[in-house]
């Protein structure tokens, strides 16, 4: 996957691909605020992004969106998905070459996923706490649960409790164990919904990004409080 380089002057009414097939956006007007990335694995194309993205463009008019296709030979359905360390690597690179373009910090930073992509978000997560304030992951699963909880990233699971590529319990095992971590994190779950980008999942991620404050913030205002999770099943 290549490194991402901004358009010098793009107009943010149009839709702007890559040559490598990658999506992104800047705001209309002003500074940058905060930088979403939106990874799918390669059986998803970038432009199936589109209406989550513009979701996000109207919601977080001072936002830069990118979106790509991340290829990592990794299967989220496997009973073990194997991820290649130097496919974490590129992507590592990658996000922090899009931080230095945009001029967004980590904190500011969130990583979107669907599918294979939840997955390397979360397992990049594990790879380097706080490379993003936020992980939203869709129908994702970690490759194999963390035996620790990020300290600086907040975790926002998203998932069909009828998907039958990424059965729902892998979610409700992730958020057990964060839980138990003291992970910051939080989980939705919508009936009769399957794998993937479903309307209702999308309302709830924006609705997370609104209103969940981070248990590090509260904990830095309260002089160190630990953190917990919050459960919402739909």
């Amino acid at each position: 996957m290549a490194r991402p380089a901004m358009p010098a002057d793009p107009d943010p009414a149009d839709d702007r691909f890559d040559s490598d097939g990658g999506l992104r956006w800047r705001p209309a007007a002003g500074r940058a605020e905060q930088l979403m990335i939106l990874l799918s694995g390669s059986d998803m194309p970038a432009a199936a992004w589109l209406p989550l993205a513009q979701v996000l463009r109207q919601a977080f008019p001072q936002a830069v969106l990118m979106a790509a296709a991340v290829e990592s030979g990794a299967d989220v359905a496997a009973a073990v998905p194997i991820i290649e360390d130097a496919a974490l690597a590129r992507l590592q690179d990658w996000v922090h070459a899009a931080q230095r373009d945009s001029g967004v910090g980590p904190a500011a930073t969130a990583l979107v996923g669907v599918s294979v992509g939840a997955m390397l978000a979360l397992e990049l997560v594990g790879r380097e706490d706080g490379i993003a304030g936020r992980v939203l992951a869709f129908g994702g699963r970690y490759a194999r649960l963390p035996e620790a909880a990020p300290r600086f990233t907040t975790i926002h699971l998203f998932h069909g409790a009828d998907d039958a590529v990424v059965p729902v319990a892998f979610a409700r095992a992730a958020i057990e164990r964060l839980g138990a971590l003291h992970g910051d994190a939080t989980i939705d779950i919508a009936g009769a919904t399957g794998h993937g980008l479903a309307p209702v999942l999308v309302d709830c991620a924006l609705n997370r990004l609104r209103s969940h404050i981070p248990h590090r913030t509260w904990a830095a205002a309260l002089g160190g409080a630990p953190p917990g999770r919050i459960d919402d099943d739909r």
